[in-house]
């Protein structure tokens, strides 16, 4: 490229872009947080609020009509995850315990 082709490019403004990004994740952790607290486990460490979280979001795309689901796996995944939130919330189990039960190991 030539001196004057390098003069002439404009700076992308990635500002709108990011703006729009952050945006956008500020309102699904909000909708997430808002399910986690209709459940009662919006006083859930953390760590395990991060293990469930696409668990909670997939239980509120079907709430909310976007698909709806009869699959035997998924109802076993949503048994377990309640079992084991119960279990740390009643102080059954420790968190640890609850997390690695919980944890999906992808392949």
């Amino acid at each position: 490229m030539t001196p004057s082709a390098l003069k002439s490019r404009k700076k992308f403004d990635a500002s709108p872009v990011l703006r729009s990004i952050f945006t956008d994740a500020a309102i699904e952790h909000h909708q997430t947080e808002q399910l986690f607290n209709l459940l009662g486990w919006g006083n859930l460490p953390l760590e395990l609020k991060l293990t469930i979280k696409e668990d909670v979001k997939g239980y509120m795309d079907e709430l909310n009509g976007s698909y709806s689901t009869s699959c035997s796996l998924v109802q076993k995944r949503r048994e377990r995850i309640d079992y084991w939130v119960n279990c740390y919330q009643e102080g059954i189990c420790s968190l640890d315990t609850a997390v690695e039960a919980l944890r999906v190991n992808r392949l």
